[in-house]
């Protein structure tokens, strides 16, 4: 059905609204309130009705979405689907690369499926898409003036393939932009400019004025919810249909209130206010939920600390984490740089359309709950959760309790090790903080948290206090906004005196791009199998995340990273224990070097400028000289090196035909890995650095690349061939087949081959099963893929060979995405589990799925003796197909398939 045939206004909505870009059309949710309560609806299902409303066709959107989401029910929402067509995408590098290569895969198997060059032109995205390039740089060089400029060479070394890559795409797809290196984080970049709160229409919505929403290729993409705009994370394979004009297929979701009130006291910050909010909501369960805040706690609350409540929705486990249009949101954008007209437009249309906050109007949720602010106190996260927080106060003895007991299981007294590093002899022990970093979009956007860890530094240099000689410090801006005003305040010098020099700007630390530790550090926690630990100021800590020397990782707030790379050590009482001794011999406390709310309020509101903003976006696209020196090349269809080791064509559509195979079921499968809880997509995707002597490394090596640049695996999403190799090679990951044949199992990528008896790393056992024609399943247990939405968690898994995962329960970016790869997940029933039904993982499994099958129905699964055929076990599974939608992108072998089918049709 082409735009022109379709019937854009059945409820006689559409409405002309007089805008400072002239005339522009409104769909008015206001003329809805004969189909349900519209008034009481919470913000964000606003802007999902809106949405559908907006793009009635009765043939992807219907007149029934409408109506269901104008009757929302929040006490019973139902199973009921809806499609949601966002406004725009928003990529980052290690995730977007691979969307962009599919893409141009994409171009080239609609080639061959039609045999006409010319339908490349059709593989296009259909709404605009910007990628900022921000998780290649890495910290190599730190505590030095010159930091910044060596990690930046060496970041265009490393990424110079992906880089000229990206710049290809540029130009070769239409409604596609790159933000080049050394920008900022996507999401500082996304909050300080993408971003516009009210969207004016282009293309098929040309005339129109519709509120900001968006899709991005990582988890924190939630961040923007803290301006009132509704944006979630999705899978690159997810986005990439957007993208390309396909709906996110959803139901419709339940929403939990959350009622803020009164301040944070004397000494909190945003951060320990997220935190508290990250235990709070785990607790309670929220995940597949979206959550809305409200309360007289908005009131003085600006949209900084919002933003930071926001981006770790996916930390306590929500869809979104809603914060809705307000005074504070025009202020910001003000503050950021915006024009005059926008704001007009942003507040005009949310007060037209019931969008902006007002404490008068009732919201019906399917639940409240409450927080008083001046409960929060200053806390941490960790040691390997975001949602395990610990007051200040408690560290010390919780941490000792981790080491001593099942955490870690040190024994008491556990003696040093001596190293000598800089002309320096120190023993380093248990709790040493060896990595300190300013890092992650979670507060580096954050102006009162950044210009706290500044005062604390300036207090501290003052009394002649720096790092401890073991820790490796870093500060990675989310934008060049945050160095202009640390100029501005005058910080600057004082974080370099504690060690906190300029890295670099981008997702570092964080996302496992710390960089190695100095080789005298990293040798004595391996000899001493030390449990050394990291402080940072990010969203992530999961085992193996941040550096493979560290095995216990604390978020914070920057100033408390400051505070933890002084003190050099876990193993203190900061509200209690002196945190060094000055240069005249004196016990320093915390409590000497924290900033008051005053002081920082004081430097924020006289440092802080709109100036600042406007400047370093005016040629955001343009780049560096670096950038700029890459050269153009403009082709529809990219043309593969078969010797790149970062960017090669991938098989996903290399058995590709104009018909739809039938779905059959999965007879003979064995397991590849049998796995516990809590698995992130970290311990499944291919993260962080490349071992020499992993699959991944060896495969390097044989293509002539040196192990110094091997790069990180995110820096490689470009290339299957390396990328599979690092699928479930996470050296903290621990498969339960092992044990079978290793007592007590073995840390990292290994399983059991049972084709041969053997233990070795998963991906050879995989490509020996393939040789076989043995199919594969992975058996897991409760929230299987949590973390970051990681695509090639679940391109990998489809690449090894696994058809079935089954687990106690998902994550719900992970199981999208495994259904997006042809991937089916499968749930157990309530109640039972690989323990429960005396699966070993040595059984051989059947599972009877076939091509009528529908919507979390229920498939017989039957494992049986290897050896004798006899059937150990029959037990149901949910197939965790949610929607029909899910059925038909299962059918095609996944979402893209599905799209080019389509296309070439």
């Amino acid at each position: 059905m082409t735009a022109s045939t379709r019937k854009r206004d059945p409820f006689h909505a559409k409405d002309t609204m007089t805008t400072p870009m002239g005339p522009r059309a409104v769909y008015r949710l206001d003329r809805l309130r004969e189909l349900g309560p519209v008034d009481t609806l919470p913000y964000c299902i606003k802007v999902l009705l809106e949405a559908c409303l907006r793009n009635v066709d009765d043939f992807i959107v219907t007149q029934d979405h409408v109506k269901a989401l104008a009757a929302y029910d929040p006490k019973n929402v139902g199973e009921v689907e809806i499609p949601f067509m966002p406004g725009r995408v928003v990529l980052q590098d290690f995730t977007g690369v691979p969307a962009v290569v599919d893409l141009a895969a994409m171009r080239e198997a609609i080639v061959k499926l039609t045999g006409n060059v010319s339908s490349a032109e059709k593989v296009n995205p259909l709404v605009p898409c910007d990628l900022v390039i921000d998780h290649s740089v890495q910290v190599d060089a730190f505590g030095t003036p010159q930091a910044l400029r060596i990690n930046s060479k060496l970041e265009f070394e490393r990424n110079l393939e992906r880089y000229q890559f990206l710049k290809w795409g540029q130009r070769a797809f239409n409604n596609f932009r790159v933000v080049p290196p050394a920008t900022g984080i996507v999401h500082q970049v996304n909050l300080e400019y993408l971003a516009t709160v009210v969207w004016d229409g282009a293309g098929e919505q040309a005339g129109a004025i519709y509120p900001d929403s968006l899709v991005g290729t990582d988890s924190h993409t939630t961040m923007i919810n803290g301006l009132g705009i509704v944006g979630w994370g999705v899978g690159g394979i997810e986005a990439e249909a957007v993208m390309l004009g396909q709906p996110i297929y959803m139901l419709i979701p339940e929403v939990v209130g959350v009622k803020l009130s009164g301040k944070l006291a004397e000494g909190c910050t945003a951060t320990d206010l997220v935190l508290r909010v990250t235990e709070l909501l785990r607790k309670r369960g929220v995940v597949g939920k979206f959550v809305e805040f409200f309360g007289p706690g908005l009131s003085h609350m600006p949209v900084s600390t919002r933003a930071t409540i926001a981006n770790m929705a996916p930390e306590y486990g929500a869809t979104i984490g809603f914060f809705p249009v307000d005074e504070h949101t025009i202020e910001y954008l003000r503050l950021s740089g915006r024009d005059a007209g926008l704001l007009q437009l942003v507040e005009e249309y949310s007060k037209q359309q019931g969008l902006w906050r007002d404490d008068s109007r009732e919201v019906r949720y399917t639940e409240v709950l409450e927080l008083d602010l001046g409960t929060v106190e200053p806390s941490l996260a960790g040691p390997k959760r975001p949602q395990d927080r610990i007051a200040l106060g408690a560290m010390k003895k919780q941490w000792r309790s981790d080491l001593h007991g099942k955490t870690f299981g040190r024994p008491e007294n556990a003696p040093g090790q001596p190293v000598e590093l800089d002309e320096q002899k120190f023993a380093l022990k248990d709790g040493a903080v060896v990595v300190a970093a300013i890092t992650s979009c979670t507060n580096t956007s954050n102006p009162e948290v950044m210009i706290a860890a500044g005062l604390v530094a300036r207090k501290a240099a003052a009394r002649g206090l720096t790092r401890k000689p073991w820790v490796k410090t870093s500060l990675a801006p989310g934008s060049k906004v945050v160095t202009e005003y640390f100029r501005a305040a005058d910080l600057t010098k004082d974080l370099d005196a504690i060690g906190f020099n300029l890295v670099g700007y981008g997702c570092t630390t964080c996302i496992g791009n710390s960089g190695p530790l100095p080789d005298p550090i990293s040798a004595a926690i391996q000899q001493g199998d030390l449990v050394a630990t990291s402080v940072l100021s990010g969203n992530r800590n999961f085992e193996g995340r941040i550096n493979p020397d560290v095995k216990a990782n604390y978020l914070a707030s920057p100033p408390l990273v400051v505070a933890y790379a002084i003190a050099g050590t876990v193993d203190i009482d900061l509200q209690n224990d002196p945190i060094a001794t000055d240069k005249d011999g004196k016990d320093v406390y915390l409590r000497d070097i924290w900033p008051t709310q005053a002081e920082v309020q004081a430097l924020v509101d006289a440092c802080v400028t709109r100036e600042q903003y406007i400047v370093q976006y005016s040629d955001v696209f343009k780049g560096s000289e670096e950038w700029q020196a890459i050269a153009d090349v403009q082709s529809q269809l990219y043309a593969w090196d078969e010797a790149s080791t970062y960017i090669q064509n991938p098989p996903f559509f290399a058995e590709l035909t104009p018909e739809v195979r039938p779905i059959r079921a999965i007879q003979g499968a064995r397991v590849l890995a049998a796995l516990g809880d809590s698995v992130t997509t970290d311990h499944i995707s291919p993260a962080g650095s490349i071992k020499r002597d992993s699959p991944a490394g060896k495969f390097l090596v044989s293509r002539g690349v040196t192990p110094e640049m091997f790069n990180q695996y995110g820096a490689r999403r470009g290339n299957d061939r390396v990328m599979t190799r690092g699928t479930f090679a996470n050296t903290r990951i621990r498969n339960a087949l092992v044990e079978l044949q290793v007592p007590g199992g073995k840390e990292g990528g290994y399983t059991l081959d049972f084709l041969d008896n053997q233990v070795k790393f998963i991906y050879d056992a995989a490509i020996h099963y393939q040789e076989a024609g043995v199919p594969l399943v992975v058996l897991a247990g409760k929230d299987y893929g949590m973390g970051s939405s990681r695509d090639w968690a679940a391109k990998g898994t489809f690449l090894l060979g696994v058809k079935a995962v089954i687990a106690e329960s998902f994550e719900r970016i992970h199981r999208s995405n495994l259904v997006g790869m042809g991937v089916l997940p499968l749930q157990f029933k309530a109640g039972e589990s690989r323990t429960t039904l005396g699966l070993r993982g040595d059984e051989v499994f059947d599972i009877a799925v076939d091509d009528d099958v529908r919507p979390l129905q229920e498939v017989r699964v039957t494992a049986r003796n290897a050896a004798s055929g006899a059937v150990v076990r029959e037990f149901t599974a949910i197939a965790r197909l949610d929607t029909p939608v899910e059925v038909e992108y299962y059918r095609n072998g996944g979402i893209l398939h599905t799209v080019l089918r389509k296309m070439a049709g």
